[in-house]
């Protein structure tokens, strides 16, 4: 049985080799892995701007990456279609991602139709308040996404799975701050494309 560590590390490698070839998605997810690591400082004392930084800054950023950079063609490298890796794809892929943006997107309309959530706060007096609450309703639509989507895991694959990814996402900042950091430098040289051959040494893949 593959062990916690391995499925990890699998993960990780999958995720790299198939997801960011372009190295202007491998700059976007250094900025989106500091802002989140910020975001990580502050959580704890101010979650809802740990909210409103983790979502206007890190998840923009790095899902910019993702659907403006990244191509989506033939992965020649890997030698997989697209249409494979979105299907084999553990975590959020393309549409899951497009349904999570939307749902974070359109989850302040709540506020503006109904200031209290039904009771469960008091309305807000200015703007000031308004974007506080925004900040802990997105801070709800962010764990609500992990939980989701890890015990879709545990009922689709297995417990396993499920809690690699899980922490796999929460300790991301931590791993895409070490893997991307000379990321602009090669942006810079006019390097466009990582064959990512080279970035790690490969492991079975799942």
């Amino acid at each position: 049985m593959t062990s916690f560590l391995d499925t990890l590390r699998i993960q990780r490698w999958d995720d790299h080799r198939y997801y960011h070839h372009s190295v202007v998605n491998q700059s976007l997810h250094l900025v989106s892995a500091i802002s989140f690591l910020c975001a990580y400082l502050i959580m704890f004392k101010d979650p809802w701007l740990a909210a409103l930084i983790g979502w206007m800054v890190s998840m923009l950023s790095r899902q910019a990456g993702h659907f403006f950079f990244e191509p989506r063609g033939y992965d020649a490298v890997n030698q997989a279609t697209d249409e494979y890796k979105e299907e084999i794809k553990v975590g959020y892929n393309i549409r899951r991602k497009i349904v999570l943006m939307a749902v974070w997107a359109l989850s302040p309309i709540l506020l503006l139709l109904n200031p209290t959530i039904f009771g469960l706060v008091a309305a807000p007096a200015d703007w000031f308040e308004f974007a506080r609450h925004v900040g802990y309703l997105w801070f709800v639509v962010g764990v609500s996404g992990l939980l989701f989507r890890t015990v879709q895991l545990f009922i689709t694959r297995d417990y396993m799975t499920g809690l690699a990814w899980a922490t796999k996402i929460l300790t991301d900042p931590f791993h895409d701050a070490v893997l991307y950091y000379r990321a602009p430098l090669k942006l810079l040289r006019g390097c466009w494309i990582d064959s990512v051959e080279e970035s790690h040494e490969p492991v079975e893949s799942i």
